[in-house]
C-alpha cells in the first residue's frame, strides 16, 4: 500500500469521525445556559407555535413578535392557530406513541393548567441538560421575572413548573357590564349572587361551553366559591369523592341554566362570541380572564365606551399562562429564542398595552432599567380597567384533574342533545 493511499485512507477516516461528531453536536439539545450558542443554532430555524387563535388582537401581537425575532435572529415563527390547546397536546402524544421522538411537528405551545399537567405527567416536555431547573429559568429574560412575589409563576394549577415552561402573561377573572343598561339593578358580588341576578334578569347572562378555556374557567370560579371542602380542590380528584364535592356546583348550575341566554339550550362559542353578545345588547354581563379586555375592545370600537369592569370582593381566579417546548421539537433553539423574547421587557410592555392586547405582565418592574420602567409607566390601562388594588384577592386554581372530570360531567348533563 502506498504512502499516498495510506494518507488518503487516514484523511477519509478522520473526516468520517469528524462528520459523526458534527452530526452528534447538531442533534444535541441546545443548552439555554450557553445563550450565544443557542442564538447561533437558532438561525434559519422555523418555529411552529401552536397557540389559541380566537382573538385578532392576540394574533396580531404574535405576528409582531414573530417579525422581531425574524429580523434580529433569523428565526421564522409560524402561528398554528388552535381552538383548543388539548389538540396540540394530543398531537405530541400521538407522535410519541408512533415513535417520532425527533422532528416533531410542534415546536412551542401556549399552555397552562390541565394541558401542562398532562404533558408533564407523560414526559412530553423539553427539559434541557439540567433537569433540576428545566430551561425557562436559564433564559436571559428570566432575570426580570417576578417569581418571588407571584406564586403562580412557579406553580401552575398546583403543579410545580420546575422550569419546564416560560411565563408569558398573567390572568385574573374579571366581569364586564354596560353602564348604559342599568336596569339590571345591583351587580352581583359572588357566584351565588350571580345565580340570583340571572333569575331576576332572564336571558341576560351566559358562558361558553367547556372545554372552551373561558367557559371552563367560569366553572372553576363557581366550584371554588360553592365548595364546602375547598382544600380537596388543591389535590388530585378522587373518584369516590367527586360526586359529593361537586354536588353544590351542579346544583347551582341547574338553578342558573334555565335563566340564561336561550334558556341555557345554547352557549356562546368562545369569549369573542360572548363579547359580541354584550355589544349587541343580548347579554348584560360577561367576563374575561384579562382585566384589560374591555378597555382593549373599547379602544377598537368593538364595545361601547360605557362598558365597565367589576369583580367579586372575596376574590376571583388568577393564574399565569406559559409557553412550553415539546420534547421532540424540531426547532428547540428557535423556540428558546422566541420564548425568551416573549418574556423580555420590550415584548411584555407592548403586550400590556390595552390598545395592543392588555395582558398583565409577569415581570417585576423594580428589576427593570429606568428606560423599561418608563415604558410601563407610560401605558394608559384604559377607562374600563380596574386598578391592581381593585382586582381583589386571587383565588387559587383547582388541581387540573378536577376540570377533566367536571368537563365530562358537564357534557353529560348539559351538552348537545340534553
Amino acid at each position: 500500500m502506498t504512502n499516498t493511499l495510506l494518507k488518503t485512507l487516514k484523511m477519509t477516516a478522520t473526516a468520517a469521525v469528524l462528520g459523526f461528531s458534527l452530526n452528534t453536536a447538531q442533534a444535541a439539545d441546545p443548552d439555554p445556559a450557553n445563550w450565544n450558542a443557542v442564538v447561533e443554532q437558532s438561525k434559519g430555524q422555523t418555529v411552529y407555535f401552536n397557540a389559541w387563535g380566537g382573538a385578532t388582537n392576540i394574533n396580531d401581537y404574535i405576528v409582531w413578535a414573530a417579525g422581531i425575532v425574524k429580523e434580529r435572529y433569523g428565526v421564522t415563527v409560524e402561528h398554528v392557530k388552535l381552538d383548543d390547546t388539548a389538540n396540540a397536546v394530543a398531537t405530541v402524544i400521538a407522535e410519541k406513541t408512533a415513535g417520532r421522538d425527533e422532528g416533531g411537528s410542534i415546536d412551542l405551545i401556549w399552555i397552562n393548567g390541565e394541558n401542562f399537567a398532562s404533558m408533564k405527567d407523560k414526559g412530553l416536555m423539553f427539559t434541557a441538560s439540567d433537569s433540576k431547573k428545566g430551561w425557562a429559568e436559564k433564559l436571559p429574560s428570566w432575570a426580570f421575572v417576578d417569581f418571588e412575589n407571584n406564586a403562580t409563576i412557579q406553580t401552575d394549577f398546583t403543579i410545580p413548573v420546575a422550569g419546564l415552561e416560560a411565563p408569558w402573561g398573567g390572568a385574573k377573572l374579571v366581569f364586564f357590564h354596560d353602564t348604559a343598561r342599568e336596569k339590571q339593578g345591583q351587580l352581583p358580588d359572588s357566584f351565588p349572587a350571580l345565580v340570583e341576578w340571572a333569575k331576576a334578569n332572564k336571558g341576560r347572562f351566559s358562558y361558553p361551553a367547556p372545554p372552551d378555556f373561558i367557559g371552563s374557567s367560569f366553572l372553576k370560579q363557581a366550584l371554588t366559591e360553592v365548595s364546602t371542602t375547598p382544600a380537596k380542590l388543591l389535590q388530585p380528584v378522587k373518584a369516590d369523592e367527586f360526586q359529593a364535592v361537586t354536588a353544590p356546583l351542579f346544583a347551582a348550575l341547574d338553578d342558573l341554566h334555565p335563566n340564561m341566554w336561550r334558556s341555557g339550550r345554547a352557549y356562546p362559542k368562545n369569549y369573542p362570541a360572548m363579547q359580541q353578545l354584550l355589544a349587541d345588547g343580548e347579554l348584560d354581563i360577561i367576563f374575561a380572564f384579562n382585566p384589560a379586555a374591555a378597555s382593549a375592545e373599547i379602544a377598537k370600537n368593538t364595545l361601547p365606551d360605557t362598558v365597565r369592569s367589576f369583580t367579586f370582593p372575596k376574590g376571583t381566579l388568577g393564574n399565569t399562562h406559559f409557553v412550553a417546548i415539546p420534547y421532540n421539537s424540531n426547532a428547540k433553539a428557535g423556540a428558546l429564542v422566541f420564548a425568551n423574547f416573549l418574556m423580555s421587557p420590550e415584548a411584555q410592555a407592548r403586550k400590556q398595552d390595552p390598545n395592543v392586547w392588555g395582558d398583565p405582565t409577569v415581570l417585576a418592574l423594580d428589576k427593570l432599567s429606568d428606560e423599561d420602567k418608563a415604558k410601563f409607566a407610560a401605558l394608559e390601562l384604559g377607562i374600563a380597567t380596574l386598578k391592581p388594588e381593585e382586582l381583589g384577592p386571587k383565588l387559587p386554581e383547582p388541581h387540573p384533574s378536577w376540570m377533566v372530570e367536571i368537563e365530562k360531567e358537564w357534557t353529560r348533563r348539559y351538552g348537545a342533545g340534553n
